[in-house]
């Protein structure tokens, strides 16, 4: 199977990418946005994790099965976050002891 090989130039500017993300991930935690803080921080932190699958971990070159486990394992992600919230938010109404 032949690889896809990127200049450095890409990797350099994904990179100035991320760097910055990262900045503006701190400027935003000191701004009062109320709990749009929460929303700007994850939105952030999903696109780098987003350029650092496609590009680092060569994902979009990569053929049909990779995308296919890719998918799956956000698609898990997914249910284990709905699963683990359920349980939190029920958690308010039960009263122990």
């Amino acid at each position: 199977m032949a690889s896809h090989i990127l200049p450095k130039r890409v990797y350099y500017t994904i990179f100035a990418i991320l760097m910055f993300c990262t900045y503006l991930t701190v400027q935003i935690a000191f701004l009062d946005l109320g709990a749009m803080n929460i929303v700007a921080a994850l939105a952030i932190a999903v696109f780098k994790a987003t350029l650092v699958i496609l590009f680092f971990m060569h994902v979009k070159y990569s053929p049909k099965l990779t995308w296919a486990v890719v998918l799956g394992s956000i698609f898990w992600l997914g249910i284990l976050l709905t699963m683990t919230l359920a349980d939190y938010l029920t958690r308010a109404w039960r009263t122990y002891g």
